[in-house]
């Protein structure tokens, strides 16, 4: 018995959707059940559950050996009283440990982020490079994958900047200069791995590996990348980090869903990038380009 975690955000349906007609048990852990009907295939067994709550775990792990880690709250969210990047990600992680431990759960796996390392100035990055650590110490068996930005249907990275590049501004704004590199990659893919991970406990089992997609791009190639697929011409603009982090408090502030969150433009200060052999090394197989989805899917 697997369960999932987040089962109902970006990563997490992937997962589900594969999962469904292999006929492998899992249970999806949602904390809206209502919202996960309408997202989730019908059928699928939802249960109610809060990694920051821990009274609602152990029921949700009862029985299970595994558990795929997704619920965590991402970068382009906004914090918010009681669900701030370090209750969630690292907080809710120390309680699916504990509840995982005391249900007798053999594994857990990860879904992280590509590089993550100590900032202790960074709130977000932090948190989520403190959960990884909480889970390796945890005695429990564990495989973390670390994936670069993921482009698939309703990605948040790639909709966001879809959105800056349809907006009614004559000009696209950058963060920084555009020279900044990532190596985006398929949700779908990511989820192969990820399932390579649960099955294969063998190979995986107490491994971190960071994953891209077959190409490398800088912000500025990817913009650009995406106003050939939406038939736009615009001037990409280059603004200061600092200037980008003010304006993204400010939003913050006003609005309850802000397009850029401090925490997303402090992705902007390294390089997202692994090894371009990095799936075909750690997987057996050859990932999914960018432009090769743009070109059959455009931009969802």
């Amino acid at each position: 018995m697997i369960v999932i975690t987040g089962a109902d955000g970006f990563v997490g349906r992937h997962i589900v959707a594969r999962l469904t007609p292999d006929g492998e048990p899992f249970r999806a852990l949602v904390r809206n059940v209502e919202r996960a009907r309408r997202v989730l295939p019908a059928g699928t067994q939802i249960v109610e559950g809060d990694t920051t709550r821990p009274t609602t775990l152990g029921p949700a792990l009862e029985g299970a050996d595994t558990v795929i880690h997704c619920a965590f709250l991402v970068a382009n969210r906004k914090e918010r009283p009681g669900a701030t990047y370090r209750e969630v990600n690292l907080g809710g992680t120390k309680n699916l440990v504990a509840a995982a431990q005391a249900a007798g759960v053999g594994r857990i796996c990860v879904m992280g982020g590509l590089g993550t390392v100590p900032s202790p100035h960074d709130a977000y990055v932090q948190g989520r490079y403190e959960a990884n650590e909480a889970v390796k110490q945890s005695g429990l068996g564990w495989a973390i994958i670390g994936p670069s930005v993921q482009f698939g249907p309703h990605s948040a990275f790639f909709s966001g900047l879809a959105g800056l590049i349809r907006s009614p501004l004559p000009v696209v704004p950058m963060i920084g200069d555009g020279s900044l590199r990532f190596q985006p990659i398929w949700v779908e893919d990511v989820v192969t791995c990820m399932l390579k991970m649960v099955r294969e406990p063998d190979a995986y089992n107490g491994r971190e590996i960071d994953i891209g997609g077959p190409e490398i791009l800088t912000y500025r190639q990817i913009l650009a990348l995406l106003m050939r697929t939406l038939h736009k011409r615009k001037l990409l603009v280059p603004g200061p980090k600092p200037l980008a982090r003010l304006g993204a408090g400010i939003m913050e502030a006003v609005l309850p869903n802000p397009p850029v969150t401090r925490a997303a433009t402090g992705l902007f200060d390294v390089d997202n990038v692994a090894g371009l052999d990095s799936v075909e090394r750690n997987f057996g197989f050859a990932p999914l380009s960018l432009r090769a989805y743009l070109a059959d899917h455009g931009v969802e």
